[in-house]
């Protein structure tokens, strides 16, 4: 009976469904293995030699399938059909022969199916192969790259700039995109410009919309009229003059459906239509996947299986009638760089069925099919037909002639179904006219401030201008019968990327691919080098940073170009054209040296490197075009990015120490820069005579009564709570945070003091005779409140709870498992669990198991030898203390007199 071997429990049980019982399924939940993270694990120097630990969560699983393989003596690796499936069946196969459990009689295969449906899993059986070693090589390729460029960049980030957290070899160049496109929209400055638009009647009073193309027989462009004056007279132009129908063009087209999904367009259509996020995007399809309703997820083809499109056609022919079934059947090419490894497309398993046929309770699993299922059979419909409009409207010698635009559907097509989502909605002419004919008039509508004329007139600033003739705003002029328009229009700067816009970025660069777009996308905001507000991503001072460093000393790496021509080799090695070594060799070489030159480089001069190329943004030009760089404190030091000792960037004066002008890093904010606290501190008034101030000091903010001086150099201080804003503190409480410790009174047990205060961990009890005793015992309060208005009844129920909680601290851990006494000195020997993993203890010596032990399997001999290699490494002699004796005698003089227990310890010390 072969032991089969997926990732998952949810995919182990579906497929053990499809197999029966003579195939027994388990799940190695994932990758077994992984490089440690440490300096070591990746090592250049011996031929990028790999050391692999498996997880310490791992193992048991690993173990279960080695147990079964006793009983089963053959293995099935069906883990997923893409690289990173052929690492872990890879992963498997090298963990199972370490331990033994793969004998030389034991057969090995690899089976793939892309749908976890009965039909492609019996037919993958039947089609067993071996592990690809080619895509292995690709994946460890690829992962001694991430490993060598993590594991050296980011020191010389922490070393030269304090406060920067990583870097990553295709998330930063992910940054990069990010931070540029601020930049951008930073450096852009908007340009007016005007359109006039009139509203039009037909003979039959139907009413239809035109634009101005051409003014005093020269047609417009978009810059043509630049102001409102300009603007003013276009609307004289248009409404002083007889227009009538001057053309009128009809031209029939054709609209395609869109492919169907591949992981970066299920992405970017999900972000679009659901505002889904492409982990959370990536998490349900996986579920979907897993359940059997979908084809596999990470995948970079569109191409459809043969049994699958006539799945399609079929059911488009029964749902909607043979009119939207094509004449043969769509085929598609991917058009994107480097699209790899020959997957299907991301489809339903069963075409037949739509979200409301199938069992599916979870929401964000209903939309995704729904959108999944929509998008795959539209993509085997028939193209919607329309026919597009053009009509233009002039006077008799076409000084003015303006434009209108219209659509009709005259067959939906695959639009019955499905219409892709677009990033930027721009203005189209998909209106429908009504019946137009050449030659006949064309009045101006009576009905005017209509739809979006009327918008234009709703603002509370509008007023009359009867010499003109027209009712003017800040953005719209309105001619006098309402009936033509012309609004005031600002170029936009390019948007702000969207988790779906900079998927499909990358997968135009040709960075990164389908499996790891969700995890590159994610990181950078984990690392709080970008955050998301709405739907947008916006790069934060600190990913700024660290990208200005990047391209500054490491620019080579952070290149689209570089970073697309080394995804290319990666998929040459996978396709075995390409040995992995002799890239990581070539990578290695060049990558090395470019990091030893940083070695000497002094901070000062990299905080002046990233000054100058974030200046623009640090210290944007001053309204009155003062010097942006000169302190405000002072007048006279100079402003640049520094470096607090304790990590992170702040903007400070160079007359340091003299001058203690700091504000945070990033533009100035003129009004943070009102309430913000100046070097002396920010007085908030006065308390029985003493100044009360709230300073920022090194470990955060506080607040002090009176002044330093020599008799009275350390005057009363307390810091300020996390939730309080030291720049909106206000007098009543910072007196208040100047009153604690308060004391509540003696405790009525003990009659020792019980005090309320806030310390480093927030607000706490302490029971004891001053606040400064490292003993007593401390109780959390919940709020900060809670501080000036507990009672001693409460605060006694919460130190009584706090003691209640701690009665079972000091006990001794219980082991994981007992294997017997040391057989040659005695005393237990036990498997402990410890915080870096599981341990064999014998009185003081604790020895580690190493990696190739399962702490489950080790016998008391095995543990025996670990205990005394770690004796021998820390020079300590196997022999055992003997305790019996000190406490029997000292329970025995404990009765007969007081002086006894004294003497028990001492002679307990000398045994």
């Amino acid at each position: 009976m072969p032991v089969v071997v997926v990732e998952s429990p949810a995919k182990a049980k579906t497929i053990n469904k499809y197999l029966g019982p003579d195939y027994t399924v388990l799940a190695s939940y994932g990758h077994v293995r992984d490089l440690p993270p440490k300096d070591g694990s990746v090592d250049p120097e011996h031929d990028f030699d790999m050391k692999w630990e498996i997880a310490s969560d791992s193992k048991k699983h690993v173990k279960a399938i080695a147990d079964a393989l006793k009983d089963d003596n053959a293995l099935i690796l069906a883990t997923d059909p893409d690289r990173e499936g052929e690492a872990i069946s890879w992963h498997l196969q090298e963990a199972l022969k370490n331990r033994k459990a793969i004998k030389k009689d034991t057969p090995v295969s690899r089976v793939v199916f892309n749908a976890i449906t009965k039909s492609a899993v019996t037919e993958a059986m039947k089609n067993p192969r071996q592990v690809h070693e080619p895509l292995v090589e690709a994946y460890l390729a690829r992962r001694a790259l991430d490993y060598l460029v993590g594991f050296n960049l980011s020191p010389v980030l922490w070393r030269k700039l304090p406060g920067a957290k990583s870097a990553g070899r295709v998330q930063s160049v992910c940054l990069r995109l990010i931070v540029e496109r601020e930049m951008e929209i930073e450096a852009f400055r908007p340009r007016e410009y005007w359109q006039v638009k009139a509203l039009l009647t037909t003979p039959r009073g139907q009413d239809f919309e035109a634009r101005l193309t051409t003014l005093a027989g020269n047609k417009l462009d978009r810059f043509s009229l630049q102001n409102e004056t300009q603007a003013e007279m276009a609307v004289q132009a248009v409404t002083s003059r007889k227009l009538k129908i001057d053309s009128v063009e009809a031209k029939p087209t054709t609209r395609n459906p869109a492919p169907p999904f591949m992981t970066s367009t299920l992405q970017q259509e999900a972000s679009r239509k659901f505002g889904m996020g492409a982990r959370a995007c990536m998490s349900t399809a996986q579920r979907l996947y897993e359940a059997g309703h979908i084809t596999y997820m990470r995948t970079d083809g569109i191409d459809m299986a043969p049994e699958a499109v006539t799945g399609a056609r079929d059911a488009i022919a029964q749902r909607y009638g043979k009119d939207y079934v094509p004449g043969s059947p769509r085929i598609y090419k991917n058009k994107a760089k480097n699209a790899q490894e020959a997957h299907e497309c991301i489809r339903p398993t069963d075409m037949t069925k739509s979200v409301d046929d199938l069992d599916i309770r979870d929401g964000d699993q209903r939309k995704l099919y729904d959108l999944i299922w929509k998008r795959t059979l539209a993509s085997q419909m028939e193209a919607a037909k329309m026919e597009r409009t053009t009509v233009d409207i002039a006077d008799s010698d076409r000084q003015v002639v303006l434009r209108a635009t219209g659509q009709v559907v005259t067959f939906d097509g695959f639009l019955r179904v499905y219409e892709e989502g677009r990033d930027d909605v721009t203005d189209e002419d998909d209106k429908r006219l009504p019946q137009i004919m050449e030659g006949e008039t064309a009045a101006f509508s009576n009905t005017g401030l209509q739809g979006d004329f009327a918008k234009a007139d709703k603002r509370d600033d509008v007023v009359a201008d009867e010499a003109q003739g027209m009712r003017k705003n800040g953005s719209a002029v309105l001619s006098e019968n309402a009936a033509v328009l012309a609004t005031q229009s600002f170029t936009q700067p390019p948007p702000r990327y969207t988790e779906a816009t900079l998927v499909k970025r990358m997968e135009e660069l040709g960075i990164g691919r389908p499996s790891t777009y969700a995890s590159i996308v994610t990181t950078i905001q984990d690392r709080e080098y970008v955050r998301k507000d709405g739907n947008r991503l916006i790069p934060e001072d600190k990913g700024r940073l660290v990208i200005a460093f990047l391209e500054n000393y490491f620019r080579r790496y952070l290149e689209y170009d570089f970073t697309a021509d080394l995804e290319d080799q990666l998929d040459h090695v996978s396709a075995g054209d390409q040995d992995w070594k002799d890239l990581l060799s070539r990578f290695w070489r060049d990558f090395s040296a470019a990091i030893a030159e940083t070695s000497e480089l002094r901070i000062t001069d990299v905080l002046e490197k990233i000054n100058e190329v974030l200046e623009p943004h640090l210290f944007p030009p001053n309204p009155d075009g003062s010097d942006p760089r000169l302190c405000p404190n002072c007048g006279a030091g100079r402003l640049s990015m520094r470096t607090a000792r304790s990590g992170g960037a702040f903007i400070g004066c160079s007359n340091y120490p003299e001058c203690r002008y700091t504000r945070p890093f990033g533009p100035p904010d003129p009004e943070a820069e009102k309430s913000a606290i100046p070097p002396e501190g920010k007085l908030l008034g006065e308390d029985q005579g003493d100044e009360i101030r709230v300073f920022k000091g090194r470990f955060g903010p506080y607040v002090q009564r009176g002044e330093v001086t020599e008799e009275n150099k350390k005057p009363p201080r307390q810091s300020v709570p996390k939730d309080w804003p030291p720049e909106e503190l206000e007098l009543e409480r910072a007196v208040m945070l100047l009153s604690l410790p308060r004391e509540i009174g003696p405790h009525p047990e003990d009659g020792v003091t019980v005090w309320a205060n806030i310390g480093r961990y927030g607000p706490y009890l302490k029971h004891a005779e001053s606040t400064s005793d490292r003993g007593g015992t401390n109780a959390n309060l919940e709020t900060l409140d809670d501080v000036w208005t507990v009672g001693m009844n409460r605060a006694v129920q919460l130190l009584a709870e706090k003691k209640a909680s701690r009665g079972g601290r000091g006990q001794a851990a219980a082991p994981l498992r007992e294997l017997g006494e040391h057989p040659q000195a005695g005393g237990p020997v036990n498997v402990m669990k410890g915080k870096y993993g599981p341990y064999v203890k014998w009185e003081k010596i604790n020895a580690t198991i190493p990696d190739t032990m399962d702490p489950e399997d080790i016998t008391i001999d095995q543990a025996v030898v670990l205990i005394e290699e770690r004796a021998a490494k820390s020079g300590k002699e196997l022999t055992r203390a003997k305790k019996a004796a000190p406490k029997k005698s000292t329970a025995k003089k404990t009765t007969a007199k007081k002086a006894a227990p004294k003497k028990a310890a001492s002679k307990a010390k000398k045994d």
